[in-house]
This record gives C-alpha cells, structure tokens and sequence, in this order.
C-alpha cells in the first residue's frame, strides 16, 4: 500500500485513525496497541504477504536476544557471555540482510571472476529489510550499552513495525519513540497536532505527485531508453534524477513525519534543504539525516575505536570504509559501492582542506559541491556502469552539442568548433520549455524556499493555510492515477 494511493488515503488511515482514538477514549489502551499494530502489520502485508512472516521472525527473534541482554545487565552476568549474545543479534541481522541483498550478487561475481557456474538463487528483496534491519541493530547496539531497554513483546513490534516509517524510515530510536506511545496524553486525538501532521503530509505528497514525478518520465527516458545522449540532454538528465530523488525521498519522509503527527508521534526529520551545502561534509549533515546518524554513530565511531590510537589519517581511514559500507547498503551493485567511495574520498579531500583552514568563496563551494553530488548521482541511479558512462559522457561534452535549430542564424558561426543545430537537440524530452521551467523551478525551491521543517514551525491554523493544504490535496488527488513507487522501496 503507498502514502499516495487512493485506498490509503481515504480507507486505510482514516480507519487506522479512527480505530486507535477510540479504543484509547474508551480506555482500552492495550487494545488500541493491538489495533495499531495490527492495522501496520495489514499495511506491510499489503505488497505481499509472503514479506510478513520475514518480519515477524526478525522481531521475535531481536526481541529475545534484548530480553537476553536487558536480563544479563540486571543479573550481572559475565561481561564476555552478554557480549557473545550481542554479537550474535548483530551477526543475525547483517546475515539476514546479506542473505536477501547481496547473495545473488555475490554469486554473480564469483561467477564472474572465477568462470564457475554457480546457480542464482534470483531472490527478491523483502520490501523494507534495509530499514527495520537496521533500526533493529541499533536498537541491540543501544540495549547492550544499556541506554535502552524493552520489556514488552508488543512495544517492540510496534516499534518496528509503526506504518508511517516502515518501509523507508526515517530509521528511529526506541529510546526516542516508544516514551511518546506510553504518553497519555499522545493516546487522545489531538486536533493542533492532527493539523500539523495534515498539512506536512499534504506537502509530502504534493513533492511526490506533481514535483518527483514529473522529473521521473526525463529522468527514465535518459537512463532508460535512449542510447545515446548530447551535451544537453546528459545535464537534463542527470539534473531531472538530481531533483526527483531528492523530492520523492524528502516527499515520503514528510507524510512519514505527518502521519506520526496525526497520532501524536514525532518522527525525526530527515532533510534539511541538502542542496544549499557549500561542502560535502554540510551535505551529509542535511541528507538523509538518520542514516549519517547511523553510520557515524554505529559503523565509523566503533571502525575509530577499532583502529586503536586516533590519528587524523586513520579517522579518515575508518571514514573512507563507513562511506564504502554506505554506498553498499543502498544496493547490492558496483555502481553503489562506487558511489559511496567517491563519498568518502570527498568527504576525506573536505576534512583535509578544513584541516588546512583552505577557504573558498560560498558560490563556487556551494557549485562544487551541488555539481559533485550530481554526478556521483548518475552512477546511484544508473542500472549499470555503461549506462552510467553514457550520460556521463554526454555531460562531459565527448558525444555532440546540439541546439536548436531557431538558434542557426545568430550562432552559425558555432558549426566550426563542431557543434550541431538540429530539432532533435532534446529529444530526451518532449518539451523543452517545460523542462527547463521545470529544473529552475525546482533549483529555486530547493535554494530558497522554507523547508517543511522550517514550514511546521511556523505553521498557523488559518483561512490561508486551509486553501493551501485544500489546493496541494485536490491537485494531488487529481493525479494520483499513475501511481507510482517511492525511489527508496528499492534499497
């Protein structure tokens, strides 16, 4: 089921709302737990079915091992014996995850690179698994260090498994979320809150039906379908991706944050308008903002400490390495670990010019780095490294530069450095005013306007608000027809 469907919107969660407010005015607390959890479970259910006891088993199973854990820290057993039991939480969850991700590609590369003819076991990858299994891990990370505990089986599963970040995070804390469930007073509807959670939701969506989407038919149409692209055409298409992931990625993360309002949870936010860095180290700060948490939290901060004495070359050691392990949790290809190593080499060339106290003026810092990020893009999007290496060379001006035929008279004097006047200059789109209004629009939005965040803190209940929330939802709705996934489902 997605945020931007019609049976979500006008089934799903008026009946999951509905449903849940009522058994806790009744005072029927646990029930409305049940509820929850159950109506979250039919709305992980709802793709396939086959998925849930996958998600089942990897509750229960990280449940016991925090059970374990949280009695161990109480009973004061041996240190080694609770640390043994940690590591096999951990090394459950990471052999789950490699086993649906990265088995056929392993087996591929062995095949590969060894001339075997070993067997794809072609497995399709359980919707979510990235994020539940890392929530999940950070969760024991969290028990273990005794920052957190757990002591109710259906606590922890509505943990996991609340509808609102599910399927593509943010990736959430217990120690965060489960104290605004045992609220009382999160467990009675609350209308500011539900006008708050109504109108980022309704801007969430927005992003993904009239913004994400119409950079998504440029974007597929260059990568996808056209074998060989100009000058032009390569930056339209690297840009139209630029833009679509960043919309359709922060669009799911608003109505993720809206919906958790609507039940009176607040759900941490996960962009803070990543395009206006000026360094790649600010660009990490403000993309994705859960998963930098997690990397540094619990993949480079232990890799620092592995490494013994800390040096300035080991900490950008251990940095390089997170960034590799990154990029490879997106996906299971080489065109992700190229991706997160071109992250990491960035982000070590950036502590280093810091470290030097090298300055440069805002404009260029800031045109670097947008132009870093969407390059390293073409290859995360790209399917495989040739199609990658198409549009990159199409930006980088070895294939022809064509324009418009109109332009002939006043630039003919252009053809002898080689450049073509022609009407198909852009045939990646079929209309090129559109287009282009479309990537200044959205460069402008994304340098300029108030983020969502930003937006919620101002928020007022209004005349205005209202025709604003009413005018994002009936366009939205007008065009839901084409339903489309969000881009992160697939990592």
């Amino acid at each position: 089921m997605l945020f931007n469907s019609y049976i979500f919107i006008l089934l799903f969660l008026p009946a999951t709302l509905l449903g849940y407010f009522l058994l806790n005015r009744f005072r029927l607390i646990l029930a409305g737990k049940i509820y929850l959890l159950a109506a979250s479970l039919f709305f992980y259910s709802w793709w396939k079915i086959s998925y849930l006891p996958l998600l089942l088993s990897s509750i229960l199973f990280n449940y016991l091992i925090a059970r374990v854990l949280i009695i161990g820290c109480d009973r004061k057993w041996p240190h080694r014996f609770r640390k043994s039991i940690f590591i096999i939480g951990i090394l459950f969850n990471v052999s789950l995850l490699g086993f649906f991700k990265y088995m056929d590609f392993f087996i591929g590369n062995v095949n590969q690179f060894f001339q075997y003819d070993f067997n794809l076991l072609h497995l399709v990858l359980p919707l979510a698994i990235s994020f539940f299994t890392l929530q999940q891990i950070a969760f024991l990370v969290d028990v273990y260090e005794g920052l957190t505990r757990e002591q109710r089986l259906i606590d922890y599963a509505l943990f996991v498994s609340f509808f609102p970040q599910l399927i593509a995070g943010p990736i959430v804390h217990h120690n965060n979320m489960m104290p605004q469930f045992a609220r009382l007073r999160n467990k009675t509807f609350q209308d500011k809150n539900f006008a708050l959670g109504l109108f980022t939701f309704a801007v969430g969506l927005f992003k993904k039906v009239a913004i994400a989407d119409a950079f998504a038919f440029w974007a597929t149409s260059g990568f996808d379908h056209t074998p060989t692209l100009n000058f032009i055409e390569a930056w339209v298409t690297s840009l139209s991706y630029t833009f679509q992931l960043y919309f359709d990625f922060s669009g799911y993360t608003d109505m993720a944050v809206g919906l958790g309002l609507m039940f009176n949870i607040k759900i941490p936010n996960n962009f803070n308008s990543p395009y206006r860095s000026a360094s790649i180290i600010d660009f990490w700060k403000r993309w994705h903002i859960t998963l930098t948490n997690f990397i540094t939290t619990y993949v480079y901060t232990p890799l620092v400490r592995c490494l013994g004495n800390i040096t300035f070359s080991k900490s950008l050691a251990a940095l390089l390495l997170a960034m590799f392990i990154s990029g490879f949790w997106h996906g299971a290809g080489w065109t992700f670990v190229i991706w997160g190593l071109l992250h990491g080499l960035a982000l070590c060339l950036n502590h280093f010019w810091r470290k030097r106290k090298l300055k440069l003026p805002r404009l260029l810092a800031w045109l670097l780095t947008f132009n870093f990020v969407n390059i390293s893009f073409v290859i995360f999007r790209a399917r495989q490294w040739p199609d990658a290496l198409k549009v990159l060379q199409g930006m980088f001006g070895f294939n022809e530069i064509v324009l418009p035929s109109r332009l002939v008279a006043p630039l003919d004097f252009l053809r002898s450095l080689g450049i073509r006047f022609g009407a198909d200059w852009l045939a990646v789109a079929h209309n090129e005013k559109k287009t282009f209004l479309w990537l200044a629009l959205a460069l402008l939005i994304v340098l300029i306007s108030k983020n969502t965040a930003a937006l919620r803190e101002k928020f007022r209940p209004g005349l205005f608000t209202a025709a604003w929330v009413t005018l994002m939802l009936v366009y939205s709705f007008l065009n839901l027809g084409n339903v489309t996934e969000f881009l992160y489902f697939d990592f």
